[in-house]
């Protein structure tokens, strides 16, 4: 054969191969796009299902409430009754919480939830003044018209400037310029060997930090203290209600900052401290990590009429693709005239740490016990898989015999409101909305929040302000040196100094168990809280600081100014 010819047939064959090859890849090509058709499908009948189950639970929800209208008026009149032959109902309530255990605490007591429609925000937008005028009347037999100072269901004159009154204090909006360019970290490669461990003993790289102690984020609580100001105030006017709805609404306020931080705060080390006097908010805080396993951080808190203190433990735990945190402990206010009040903080989970967005949510009861008129509950409400409105938070304030007084409602990472009376005895169709009054709103973003999402507030926690550092015991969490270079972006700093300090925090254990004692709070005799045993602010006023050792070391922070 001539080459001619040997060319021509190579072509032909090339050709035909070519051919086959890509009838190959198109036959291939559409047996994908069909697999993807039909998980599209698949995917969107997913969707269909769980919107039609929603839609189910939510007329189910609507269900149950018109049933409890019912149940309620038949209940009223049967404790009309049985009160005139029975003893007091808070001791029956308790008699029946003990036969019942756990079965009364998802009773009709937690509540189905109202849906509050799309947001709250709609709400705030009109109720910009901030509280509504409401007629309530002694139809309701909850309160007199004079108790209501000139039929404000909300604040009167005199309340709304309660807890803003103080001196103006210049604090940074913002904080330092990172020196470093900051290098992520692959969160896969530090979960994928912690499943299912206690989050407080695994090692993280500081990336996963943001530059607070939990010293600090338990002084963030009280970002809206104004809220307790002004319960104290409604208490010495006699309006016992007033002041157990603002408790309530300052119990939830602390959720609020909670919204898009990602970042865990530093660990505290066996005796370090952290101190907030705050004139612009009237009121100094203290706190001291007590115990290092269990970890426990115990905090005083002084206002104007109030004090405030707690001890409070976080157990967590990795499970994949989320971090639950569930707490141990509890908080207490008690004010002048002696009224005390006492509750638990709620479930806090982070989800998707390996794929789709970050987010955190609070979840489950918390009761406020009052030692004299009123007690409240509170539910937040677990977010569901496609939850059209989360973070929603719903509740009641009782009285002694178990008549619910108030309805709260709102978001704990936007506002609160109440209600007179409870809402369930209302009419079907009935919009709590339009008769609800605002308690607490959060407040507006940071300029400059960084990666961190820092509130205004919690970016003035760490500050050095000049003349401070002096004045600061060797165990405060403001002079601790990977938190200060965090802060600062010397990230490589940071790293190694929480290394060091890891290292050193090691010996802890070691060191509690020879007897170590906290050196500002005691447990009560027969109690297993902690409480401040004073002298404090005593010994920062002479600046007497032998007996706080140097437990960070003798690290340089040289660089640590603002």
């Amino acid at each position: 054969m001539t080459k001619d010819s040997l060319f021509s047939l190579e072509e032909g064959l090339n050709e035909e191969v070519i051919r086959d090859c890509e009838e190959i890849m198109l036959s291939e090509f559409s047996e994908l796009q069909n697999q993807l058709r039909f998980l599209e499908q698949k995917r969107f009948n997913l969707l269909d299902t769980l919107r039609q189950l929603e839609a189910e639970k939510v007329e189910l929800e609507t269900t149950v409430v018109d049933e409890s209208q019912f149940n309620s008026k038949e209940r009223d009149v049967g404790e009309c009754e049985h009160g005139k032959y029975s003893g007091s109902a808070t001791e029956s309530e308790e008699d029946n919480e003990r036969q019942d255990g756990g079965e009364v605490e998802t009773d009709e007591d937690d509540d189905t939830f109202f849906d509050t429609k799309d947001s709250l925000s709609d709400s705030l937008r009109s109720n910009s003044s901030g509280y509504r005028r409401t007629s309530a009347g002694s139809d309701d037999g909850l309160l007199d018209d004079e108790d209501l100072s000139d039929g404000t269901s909300g604040l009167d004159a005199d309340m709304e400037h309660v807890g803003f009154g103080y001196p103006y204090v210049k604090r940074r909006k913002s904080l330092p310029e990172p020196l470093e360019k900051e290098k992520g970290v692959s969160l896969w490669s530090m979960i994928k060997d912690n499943i299912g461990k206690d989050l407080t003993r695994v090692c993280l790289p500081v990336y996963f930090n943001e530059p607070l102690s939990s010293l600090q984020k338990c002084f963030e609580d009280l970002e809206y203290s104004y809220l307790i100001d002004r319960a104290y105030e409604w208490g010495k006017k006699g309006n016992s209600l007033m002041r157990i709805l603002n408790v309530a609404a300052f119990a939830v306020s602390g959720y609020a900052s909670s919204e898009g931080r990602h970042c865990k705060p530093f660990n505290p080390l066996l005796g370090e401290t952290y101190e907030a006097d705050f004139p612009d908010k009237g009121l100094r805080f203290f706190a001291e990590k007590v115990s290092h396993h269990p970890m426990l951080i115990a905090c005083h808190c002084e206002g104007r009429g109030w004090k405030f203190w707690g001890d409070s433990n976080l157990k967590s735990k990795f499970w994949g693709r989320s971090i639950q945190l569930d707490p141990v402990g509890f908080l207490a206010l008690e004010f002048d005239d002696g009224e005390v009040f006492q509750w638990s903080k709620v479930t806090t989970s982070i989800y998707n740490l390996i794929l789709g967005k970050i987010y955190c949510d609070h979840y489950g009861t918390m009761r406020i016990q009052g030692d004299r008129e009123y007690s409240c509950r509170l539910k937040f409400k677990e977010q569901s898989i496609i939850d059209r409105n989360p973070h929603q938070v719903q509740g009641f304030v009782q009285d002694k015999s178990g008549n619910k007084v108030a309805t709260l409602l709102g978001k704990w990472d936007e506002s609160m409101y109440y209600v007179l009376g409870d809402i369930a005895t209302k009419p079907k169709g009935y919009d709590p909305m339009s008769e609800a009054c605002l308690l607490w709103k959060k407040s507006k973003r940071a300029k400059n929040p960084t990666r961190y999402n820092l509130t205004s507030f919690a970016i003035t926690l760490n500050e050095l302000t000049p003349g401070l550092k002096e004045k600061l015991p060797p165990t405060d969490s403001r002079l601790r040196p990977d938190q200060r270079h965090l802060e600062n972006g010397e990230y490589e700093l940071a790293n190694a100094e929480k290394l060091r300090l890891e290292q050193r925090q090691r010996q802890s254990r070691k060191l509690q168990e020879s007897g170590w004692q906290p050196r500002w709070f005691r447990k009560e005799k027969d109690e297993d809280t902690y409480k401040y045993i004073g002298g404090y602010w005593e010994a920062r006023e002479q600046g007497k600081w032998d007996n706080c050792p140097n437990i960070f070391g003798q690290a340089s922070l040289e660089n640590s100014a603002d």
